[in-house]
């Protein structure tokens, strides 16, 4: 690390970068995951960016927390979903009780029994998300060491289908 503008910032030959972890689905390569909340049609609601190593049910009440509120019926702005559809890497006791403490429904299919929850029903909207976003090159191989460019890339990533979803319903 050398010191640059008052902050220690990563040689040009080191490796890695920011918010990177051995993945353990590729040999331990580093690499970054893509948290994604979306609604039902697949328009993105709030994303995160962590380490390839980092559990997913770690990331599940960081991103209800970044639900911007949404307008729409007279009143106050819904803050918060009514129900979270997700796999089985967000399944856990504490973190079911958080989101029926917050008022939140959850279908979260349970760790250790047989797959054919029917989840995949409503789950493929999100990765149809996740196809959509990785068609964009700069997000589907990492080329930045500093996670806050990669996370601007897929903050602008976002923006894009959701412009793209508006564009094709008018």
């Amino acid at each position: 690390m050398v010191a640059g503008g008052g902050r220690l910032e990563p040689r040009a030959g080191e490796k890695g970068g920011s918010e990177t972890g051995p993945s353990p689905v590729d040999r331990a390569r580093n690499g970054s995951k893509h948290h994604l909340l979306v609604d039902a049609s697949g328009i993105p609601l709030a994303w995160t960016l962590t380490g390839g190593n980092r559990n997913d049910v770690t990331q599940l009440i960081p991103l209800l927390e970044r639900v911007p509120p949404v307008r729409g019926r007279v009143g106050r702005p819904r803050r918060r979903p009514e129900r979270v559809t997700a796999d089985r890497g967000y399944d856990h006791d504490k973190y079911r009780r958080e989101l029926r403490r917050r008022g939140i429904g959850s279908e979260i299919a349970r760790r250790q029994t047989e797959h054919g929850s029917g989840l995949g029903r409503a789950r493929w909207v999100v990765e149809r998300t996740f196809a959509w976003l990785h068609h964009f090159k700069r997000l589907l191989v990492r080329y930045d060491r500093r996670h806050e460019i990669h996370e601007a890339f897929l903050a602008l990533g976002c923006c894009l289908v959701c412009f793209r979803r508006l564009q094709n319903s008018f």
